[in-house]
């Protein structure tokens, strides 16, 4: 057990998890906490956020949350996030970018807007988020032990396939794109930079397609692997990237996506509205 907490625990370290409070957000701070690390959730709901972190807190497991408003949609929005996540904190080790949108309409319809309002949240958003807390994730990184930023992309931002989400699809490739930059501006900092491709999983906002049990063996067998992913599919991943385990990995995309990546299939979820 000694063995495994040196290579995946993350006791006594600070996470930030934007949109922590649904999702593979909530997924991803439950893994944290599990592994011994204190971590702030945030999203535009902060009863959310708080409920969330009750919930973990009443886990008993070895580490601890708290839960808190926060947006990244505006400049002046993402600078009060920084403040607050300040104000509560003057350590923080993980950084996990979660917080996004989607827009799904047809072709013929789909609207600029759409445009606009998922590029600025997923990409610009993100990007000026860990901009802002680049100082303090630099300060307490080591040669041995560098900071962590995760960033959420999406098989849709790998694979040529949107459904109707073309903004959402594009933005994912752009997260992708940039992790792959922040690598390389950061790395000398002594923080690493990934980010998560995963396919689907229960969510807010896979809720129309697979919000049930139905849905997810409808979408499940357009996966390679014959199922929608789970909250351990999600941890494993993340206690490896942020434990001792993945100091040495940094500019992954993670496909965690049960082999949807190298084999594409024609849709995803359009077979789950049937």
């Amino acid at each position: 057990m000694a063995y495994l907490n040196n290579i995946f625990g993350v006791t006594g370290k600070i996470a930030l998890v934007t949109g922590g409070a649904t999702g593979i957000g909530c997924m991803i701070a439950e893994a944290l906490v599990q592994g011994g690390a204190h971590v702030l959730i945030t999203s535009r709901k902060g009863e959310a956020c708080e409920t969330v972190a009750a919930e973990l807190n009443s886990l008993g497991a070895a580490g601890s949350a708290e839960g808190f408003a926060g947006d990244v949609g505006s400049q002046a929005a993402i600078d009060a996030l920084t403040a607050e996540v300040l104000k509560r904190t003057d350590k923080l080790h993980i950084l996990v970018n979660n917080a996004g949108v989607t827009w799904g309409e047809p072709y013929k319809s789909f609207p600029h807007a759409a445009w606009e309002k998922v590029m600025n949240i997923n990409v610009s958003g993100m990007f000026t988020l860990t901009r802002n807390l680049t100082p303090l994730l630099k300060a307490n990184a080591a040669d041995n032990d560098p900071a962590r930023i995760i960033n959420i992309g999406s098989v849709m931002g790998t694979v040529p396939l949107a459904e109707g989400a073309y903004s959402y699809a594009v933005s994912k490739g752009a997260v992708h794109h940039l992790t792959k930059i922040l690598a390389a501006e950061l790395a000398p900092k002594n923080i690493t930079v990934n980010a998560f491709a995963p396919g689907p999983f229960p969510s807010k906002m896979t809720a129309f397609a697979i919000g049930s049990e139905e849905g997810q063996t409808k979408v499940g067998t357009n996966v390679p692997i014959g199922r929608v992913g789970t909250p351990e599919d999600i941890a494993g991943a993340t206690l490896f990237l942020c434990g001792r385990g993945g100091a040495y990995t940094s500019g992954a995309i993670i496909p965690l996506d049960g082999g949807m990546s190298v084999e594409p299939p024609q849709n995803l979820f359009a077979n789950a509205m049937s």
